[in-house]
């Protein structure tokens, strides 16, 4: 018995189904398919696991995953950028990281066991804003010209806190005292929420918190708002003058981020990058994120991010190395 041969149609026909049934089976599964990891860099309580979980119920809802929020406060946020740098890059293990903590930790920890520019990949920027200066109430400041007139009259006396040796709150609170040639020993937290107990306790008078957490405390009186620094004044705190409008010229905006480890592939970045700021924009959320004091930036893809973090670097690496973080 004699078999017809295959027609040329045939052939074709079979090496598409056949190169359709190789790829199908090389194919990866779809990302994501299993719940991903958010590390704060930060402490339980403070802006950055605030914002954290205002952008992860949006994003959960939009990817089909649980977003397991995971705050790894320590260092300037140095222990949680190291986790997620020596992470696998598959988009499962994501890094939310104040801007302080991308830009100053270079400058002011040397040793660093990564490399921010190389181990971690920028995906989207998470509010913009500044930060504030508090104090305990009974000192009777109201102003940055109190604090500066009692440091004065009182050298070595007035301790300050900050979130950590090289946080932005260290950095301008150092460089006050350059300005005005104080004596302020500081007090580095590793978690912010120890640096609050602290001030309402009056164990510290002043501090630099970040733009959140404080406001509580300063609507129930325990503790009180001297300035704040960035731009403008703050969605929350429109009654709080700025560093500059007092005299002192710090207008640097703060903000967050979100990163992955190096070599995550860029089509889950650029998902990311869509949903992180379809997230702030989303009128429910965008109410929440300005009641905690932080406007919503404006879109841009990760490349932008990436080249707008380049550009802040210049300017808060500067800033540190005049202060010599260093030595502090």
């Amino acid at each position: 018995m004699t078999h017809p041969l295959p027609t040329r149609r045939a052939i074709l026909l079979g090496g598409v189904l056949l190169g359709l049934g190789v790829n199908a089976l090389a194919a990866p599964s779809a990302w994501p398919d299993r719940p991903i990891r958010l590390v704060v860099a930060g402490s339980p309580g403070a802006g950055g696991d605030i914002f954290a979980r205002l952008i992860a119920a949006p994003l959960s809802k939009t990817l089909g995953q649980p977003i397991v929020v995971e705050s790894k406060p320590g260092a300037n946020g140095m222990i949680a950028c190291d986790a997620v740098a020596k992470a696998a890059p598959d988009g499962y293990t994501l890094l939310l990281a104040p801007s302080s903590a991308i830009l100053l930790n270079p400058v002011v920890l040397p040793s660093l066991p990564y490399d921010p520019d190389k181990d971690l990949l920028p995906i989207a920027q998470v509010g913009a804003a500044g930060i504030l200066l508090v104090a305990n109430p009974s000192m009777g400041f109201k102003n940055l010209a109190d604090m500066v007139a009692y440091a004065k009259a009182n050298p070595g006396k007035l301790a300050y806190g900050s979130w950590g040796t090289g946080s932005s709150g260290n950095l301008a609170m150092e460089g006050i005292k350059a300005h005005y040639g104080l004596d302020m020993p500081h007090i580095p937290y590793k978690q912010l929420v120890t640096e609050s107990t602290d001030l309402i306790a009056n164990t510290i008078s002043v501090g630099f918190m970040d733009i959140a957490s404080p406001i509580p405390f300063m609507r129930s009186g325990k503790l009180v708002a001297l300035g704040q620094t960035g731009s403008r004044r703050w969605p929350a705190t429109m009654d709080v003058p700025t560093l500059a409008e007092q005299g002192y010229n710090f207008e640097a905006d703060g903000w967050y981020g979100v990163f992955a480890p190096a070599g995550t592939p860029p089509q889950i970045i650029d998902r990311l990058n869509t949903e992180i700021y379809r997230a702030q924009h989303a009128p429910d959320v965008r109410e929440k994120i300005e009641g905690q004091n932080m406007i919503i930036p404006a879109d841009i893809s990760a490349k932008e991010f990436a080249a707008s973090i380049k550009r802040d670097a210049v300017i808060w690496q500067g800033l540190a190395q005049v202060a010599d973080l260093k030595n502090k």
